[in-house]
């Protein structure tokens, strides 16, 4: 379900409440989950590009860009209260009851931004049963209150149907005709394109949180959440611009002869700036990846400070066994290799794709620590472990 294991994604959010806060905060959640009556919490969408909400006095708009060469279309979904009757203008537009009550997600970043609005108990199926770290999840996978939905051709569409949940969450990128999942459209299931891996910054990234918000009508809950994500990201950002030095970074291993590095304008381009590190293609265009070969990689990673995001390898053995001119790259001979592989669990499955989608700046925080030791209070890891 990983989009592309060589891009950095993104502390879960440490909120301190006292006993009081806490029960203030559950009826608050309760309140706002169960009311129909949303006008008074509403999203406001500040870093990301990819979407936007309009709030109307008994429903809400959620619009989704697709950005493709020198067009932009829109793909418009009303989100109304159970028995709502539709406004007039928005005849022919997808209607999503909230609050949705029954969520398919088909990516580790949707887990995380569900788990993120507090709402893991609503995920009804996945696309693949293997890939996920949440111990809630997996106890309802072991419960059978999950289903395996299957992912691009293989996905199981008369199982969806059967299933009909109120908000089938996507990976492609969005486009404002249903494409491959057009019968599951015409049964009336509500497909959204979640297409967060596009955004330019990682808060623009972690954003998309709001979206699952608004369907499941908690957006006090995430607005506070985030707020105290922004919060700590701009203060980390602020220390890694300040960092006395700008070491030089290469991320990722060669894939089937290509080495896909992070395009220029992709979020994990602007988290490696924000974290105080040298990036040799910044200034590339696009926001996904670029494909290099070995012998254009090479020449940066023989003098690079650090390698990071390497993979499934666990050790520098691992890392030689691929290639052994890999012992020749300045981090392998420093000791500076560093994966974000140390919240993986038990059959395999990596925390960093799924919480570290709505949480950069714990990943801020660890590329900090690792690059410009001292300047963070604690030199613990959360995400990533060095490869020794």
């Amino acid at each position: 379900m990983h989009k592309n294991s060589n891009l950095l994604f993104l502390f879960p959010v440490i909120v301190i409440l006292s006993s009081c806060g806490q029960q203030k905060e559950k009826q608050s959640a309760a309140a706002n989950t169960d009311s129909s009556n949303f006008s008074s919490a509403k999203a406001v969408i500040k870093y990301a590009k990819g979407f936007y909400i309009d709030y109307h006095d008994h429903y809400k708009e959620v619009s989704i860009l697709n950005r493709t060469g020198d067009r932009t279309d829109t793909i418009h979904y009303l989100l109304l209260p159970e028995g709502a009757a539709i406004p007039s203008g928005h005849t022919g537009e997808p209607v999503i009851t909230i609050p949705v009550k029954s969520l398919v997600v088909l990516s580790s970043s949707h887990v995380g931004m569900v788990e993120f609005a507090g709402v893991t108990d609503r995920i009804t199926g996945l696309g693949s049963l293997k890939y996920i770290n949440s111990p809630e999840i997996r106890q309802r996978i072991k419960a059978g209150s999950v289903k395996e939905v299957g992912l691009d051709n293989d996905i199981k569409e008369e199982l969806l149907v059967a299933m009909h949940p109120g908000v089938l969450m996507t990976m492609s990128n969005p486009d404002a005709s249903t494409g491959k999942n057009k019968t599951l459209a015409e049964a009336g299931i509500p497909l959204i394109p979640i297409a967060e891996w596009l955004e330019t910054t990682p808060l623009g990234r972690a954003e998309w949180v709001k979206l699952v918000a608004a369907l499941v009508n908690r957006e006090d809950i995430v607005n506070a959440k985030f707020d105290s994500v922004e919060q700590q990201y701009k203060k980390l950002a602020a220390i890694g611009a300040g960092a006395a030095t700008r070491p030089s970074v290469i991320i990722g291993m060669p894939y089937k002869g290509s080495w896909f590095m992070p395009a220029g304008e992709s979020y994990m381009v602007q988290l490696l700036n924000d974290a105080g590190a040298t990036y040799r293609w910044k200034d590339s265009k696009g926001t996904g990846s670029l494909s290099l070969n070995f012998e254009t990689v090479a020449p940066e990673a023989l003098k690079a400070g650090y390698w990071l995001n390497l993979g499934t390898v666990d050790s520098k053995a691992d890392i030689v066994a691929r290639d052994a001119r890999f012992a020749r790259f300045a981090p392998f001979r420093a000791g500076t290799i560093y994966n974000n592989t140390l919240r993986t669990n038990d059959i395999g499955s990596n925390d960093y794709w799924e919480s570290g989608t709505a949480n950069p700046q714990l990943i801020l925080a660890d590329l900090i620590r690792i690059m410009h030791p001292g300047l963070l209070p604690k030199d613990s890891l959360y995400y990533y472990k060095q490869m020794k």
